[in-house]
């Protein structure tokens, strides 16, 4: 079980604050239980784990054996939430260096249709030419710009090397039910198709066919992961006492800070295979809370690597920050520090210790350095790299996420601001129904 700590916040805040937040947390979570709060048509993530049916693993399970066999490459489409959900898991489960290991025991998973970068694709079109690779498109419109674009791509290529018949296989689509493009592209061209629930926002969705299947198409453990967000659903629902319930703990804490000033919340890990984790949980925090002119700000960081080049700033920088550092109990591999006749480098006194725990002391003594420099510390521990610990970690956001959300007084659940530069680029770009907008932008510029 993943473990919470505010201890090293009581320096800036007081515990009788943070506990003062005990009656507004059970209302926010009875505004989520009974779907009485803003944006209560986006609330299906909110028991999603433990609704999730052995025989739509067994489905998932299928589809990605059937994409394993077949391809030496998935190319997953899509952006935002479409994406990061699995691209962090995977990559936190994933063996750093699998690009370059020869005998390969799953295909290779690498991402498109997250930006429209010209260059990429077209050196994902060349690393393409000479492989087996399929296609997992998420969208739940079809017509978002980047994914659109990059599924167009890649649908005529992988059609042009394998055969229309065989691309039909390898060639996944999860997206709406009923409507949209991709919907419409998916019957015609007989895809097989997951749904993205109506009631499951993007950044909510990485435990849906959205996450899931990328994920298992890896090679990992998807029932595990489902099994460890379940528990820490368990963990936080409304009967759990406040003290005990981490998400609400996670929520008051960083809502006081914020209200004492600290407006910037900085997310570091000291293992370099969290980084996608920042990346999922900067875009559920940041979309979810950023509104109305209000909401703290989500960064990241990768320690020890940026206290080489951010470290100065969190250290002495204006006082507006806070650092939830995710702590891994226990490394799944064991490297010992050898001796040195020479020791030029001065490291024999670490000689037979563990390399982790040269790491745990970098960030007992970041902790220390930082708190005495006026940045609050929270800190969560999980207990190992693995399915279960990573599907907890999740959920223990997403659901301290919603509740913090009601504590700001915003609705978590939409994201009208994302539009803003769609219609801009639209308009840039003479798209039929644009018209209007396209005069009105090019009087400006």
């Amino acid at each position: 079980m993943i473990n919470l700590n505010i201890e090293k916040t009581f320096g800036f805040i007081s515990k009788e604050k943070v506990f003062s937040y005990e009656t507004a947390i059970k209302d926010a979570q009875k505004a989520l239980e009974n779907g009485t709060g803003q944006g209560n048509d986006f609330l299906g993530w909110l028991h999603l784990p433990s609704s999730i049916s052995k025989e739509h693993l067994a489905d998932i399970k299928a589809t990605a054996k059937v994409l394993r066999d077949n391809c030496d490459v998935i190319v997953v489409a899509g952006i935002g939430g479409s994406y990061l959900g699995a691209r962090a898991v995977i990559e936190a489960l994933s063996n750093s260096f699998t690009w370059l290991q020869e005998k390969k025991t799953n295909p290779i998973i690498i991402y498109a249709g997250h930006n429209i970068g010209e260059d990429y694709l077209y050196e994902l079109i060349e690393l393409l030419k000479d492989k087996k690779f399929g296609v997992i498109n998420i969208s739940k419109s079809g017509t978002t710009t980047e994914t659109a674009l990059a599924f167009r791509l890649l649908k005529k290529q992988c059609e042009e090397q394998r055969g229309k018949d065989l691309a039909k296989k390898v060639i996944v689509a999860i997206t709406d039910a009923k409507k949209g493009a991709a919907r419409v592209t998916a019957d015609k061209e007989g895809y097989k198709s997951f749904i993205i629930p109506d009631n499951v926002g993007g950044r909510f969705s990485v435990l849906t066919p959205v996450g899931l299947l990328p994920i298992a198409v890896a090679g990992f453990d998807i029932e595990k992961l489902v099994a460890g967000a379940c528990n820490m659903e368990n963990a936080c629902t409304l009967n759990i006492p406040f003290a005990e319930n981490p998400a609400a703990v996670y929520a008051a804490t960083r809502n006081e800070l914020y209200k004492s000033g600290k407006k910037i919340e900085i997310l570091v890990n000291f293992s370099p295979k969290l980084h996608y984790v920042s990346e999922w949980w900067k875009q559920l925090y940041g979309e979810s809370e950023g509104k109305e002119n209000k909401g703290i700000f989500p960064a990241a960081v990768d320690f020890s690597t940026d206290l080489h080049s951010m470290g100065q700033w969190i250290q002495e920088g204006e006082r507006s920050i806070y650092e939830t550092v995710i702590s891994v109990e226990k490394p799944n591999h064991a490297v010992h520090v050898p001796t040195d006749e020479a020791n030029l480098d001065g490291l024999n006194y670490l000689a037979g210790k563990h390399v982790d725990e040269v790491n745990k002391m970098a960030e007992l003594g970041t902790q220390l350095a930082h708190v005495d420099g006026g940045v609050p510390n929270i800190r969560i521990v999980i207990p190992e790299l693995n399915e279960y610990s990573i599907g907890e970690l999740l959920y223990f956001f997403e659901k301290a996420c919603g509740i913090s959300g009601y504590i700001l007084g915003v609705n978590p659940f939409n994201q009208p601001g994302v539009e803003a530069y769609k219609k801009n680029m639209f308009a840039l770009l003479n798209k039929p129904g644009y018209e209007e907008e396209s005069k009105a932008i090019q009087a400006k510029l």
